[in-house]
Formats: structure tokens, C-alpha cells, sequence
């Protein structure tokens, strides 16, 4: 009898401030949507540097039996011609750190960045192997304005293919990120907080709405949390829905921009499902908080009849 009073109360809640409720949801839509994005963009940014290396990085490639530069006569590079390059690196004042990325390593980049459209594709990189890979150092500066003192330093030692420089291409890339990242999470915080405003003022109007039984129910010994119930469903009900269109939008976006349009590009190495699922993960824990706190929290206020 109970939770058949609850539940009636909360249709009845629904249908008298159906406005309110539909906005409610599409505040808590659109900021769960743009919250999912952010964290589609921060991993992103994450697979990038891992594809390509940070702005303040430069990659020195190594020699392999297929490299042709004046410094791969004797074709694949030695363990000596390797001693050397690393002897440069840790002696040169502005190199802070550099890893070495193994043939093996650089497959498997490889085979993320390049993802095969249709079959023949799939059936010309079914023949590439690690060892047609390149052996690379990476290397963080201290200063990237220092790139070319480093380059003439390494780039005439045998064994040294090439040394490359992307931050004139990386820079455009990391700065539209972060500023679409960032931009995100600001619109987002923004419309939180609207939200939390807009469950505020839909709790007012629905305890004022109500406030003839909520003083009975007060009289009959009725405890807050009983009395409670039927508005945090209303609230609960409109997040859940607006979870949902945010899951909703964000699939949509992978299926047909990253996997339609994005990845196959060979350019980096895109966002992928697993990225998604986690950005799904933090939207419900966000939207079944923001919808069940401020209700909580706006009831104990709103409720003192």
C-alpha cells in the first residue's frame, strides 16, 4: 500500500509539472552529453601523445633494412651505432628525458592507427611485420625552441634515419583539443549547475503544490524520507531519461563520426568503445548523483511544513 501511494504520487507529480520535468531533462541531457565528450576528448589527447609524442617531444628513428637515408648504408641498425645515439642523448644538455620504443612497440601502434576499411586493405597489412618497423627514441625537451641543436647532433651519427619534429603539425592538433576539451567541461559545469538549480525550483513548486498533504501526512506521523519519496522519484525518473539521451547522443557520435569518418584516416590512433563505456560509466555515477542529492538536499528545506 505503500509504495503504491509513492508511485501514484509521483505520476501525479509528473503530469502537473510537465514543463519543469522536461526541462529538468534536457538540462541534465545536454550537460551529461557534454561531460561524456570531455572525456572522449581527454583520452583523445591521451592516445595522441601516445601515437605521436607531446609538443615538448621529437622522435629520432633508427635505421632498418628498408631505410634509404645516407646513414643506412650497412642497413639495420648496430648495438654500437645504438651505444652512440644514446651516449648523445644522455650528454645533451636540453634532453630531459627520451624512451626507446622498441620494432615491436611501433607495431603495435601501427596496427591502432592503421585499421583496415575493407579486405584489401586488411589483406596488404596482413603482411607487414614487426621487423619492417623502425626502432625510435623519444625525446622530451627541455625547451622544443632547441629542436635543431639536438637534430645536427644525432642526425649525422650512422644508424640515424631521420629525426622528426612534429609540433608545427602536433601544436594546431593539442590546442583544438584542449580548447574543445576545456570548452566542454566549462559549458558542462555551467549547465550543472543549472540543473541543480532546476531540480531546486521543482521541488518548491511541487511541495507547494502539495502542501495539504504534506501537512496531513506531518499530522499522521509521516517521517521525511516516506514524505520525500515520491519527489525523488520525479527527480530520478528525469535523470535516468536524460542518462539515457546522453548515451543515446554519444553512440551516435562514435558509430558515425569516429567509426564512419575518423578512424581509417591513418592519421592517430582514435577513441574507441572501451573509451566510450568508461565515458558512460562516469555519466550515470554523475546524473544518478546530480538528480538524487539536490533533491535530498532541497527536500529537507522545502518539506518543513
Amino acid at each position: 500500500m505503500q509504495l503504491r501511494y509513492v508511485f501514484s504520487e509521483t505520476g501525479t507529480g509528473l503530469r502537473r509539472n510537465v514543463s519543469m520535468s522536461i526541462a529538468l531533462v534536457v538540462t541534465i541531457f545536454v550537460s551529461l552529453t557534454l561531460v561524456g565528450m570531455a572525456l572522449l576528448l581527454n583520452s583523445q589527447a591521451k592516445k595522441t601523445e601516445e601515437s605521436w609524442g607531446s609538443k615538448l617531444q621529437i622522435t629520432v628513428y633508427l635505421c632498418n633494412q628498408n631505410s634509404r637515408g645516407p646513414q643506412c648504408t650497412s642497413g639495420e641498425v648496430t648495438a654500437p651505432q645504438k651505444a652512440a645515439v644514446v651516449h648523445v642523448l644522455k650528454t645533451y644538455p636540453e634532453v630531459a628525458s627520451f624512451q626507446h620504443r622498441s620494432k615491436e612497440q611501433a607495431f603495435q601502434v601501427w596496427k591502432k592507427i592503421y585499421v583496415a576499411r575493407n579486405q584489401t586493405e586488411k589483406d596488404i597489412y596482413s603482411i607487414i611485420k614487426p621487423s619492417d618497423m623502425q626502432e625510435s627514441y623519444q625525446v622530451t625537451l627541455k625547451d622544443p625552441q632547441h629542436y635543431r641543436g639536438l637534430e645536427n647532433a644525432v642526425v649525422g651519427l650512422s644508424g640515424v634515419d631521420r629525426v622528426q619534429d612534429l609540433r608545427e603539425v602536433l601544436g594546431p592538433v593539442y590546442f583544438w583539443i584542449g580548447a574543445f576539451k576545456w570548452g566542454a567541461i566549462g559549458i558542462a559545469a555551467f549547465l550543472l549547475v543549472a540543473a541543480i538549480l532546476q531540480v531546486a525550483n521543482t521541488i518548491r513548486l511541487a511541495t507547494y503544490a502539495r502542501r495539504r498533504e504534506i501537512g496531513i501526512m506531518r499530522l499522521v506521523g509521516a517521517s521525511s524520507l516516506y514524505i520525500s519519496l515520491p519527489f525523488l522519484m520525479e527527480t530520478l525518473i528525469a535523470g535516468v531519461v536524460g542518462i539515457l539521451l546522453s548515451f543515446g547522443a554519444i553512440a551516435v557520435f562514435m558509430r558515425f563520426v569516429v567509426y564512419d569518418k575518423l578512424r581509417g584516416s591513418h592519421v592517430m590512433e582514435w577513441v574507441n568503445w572501451s573509451d566510450a563505456l568508461w565515458a558512460f560509466l562516469w555519466i550515470a555515477v554523475l546524473g544518478v548523483v546530480l538528480a538524487v542529492v539536490p533533491t535530498l538536499l532541497m527536500s529537507r528545506k522545502y518539506l518543513k511544513v
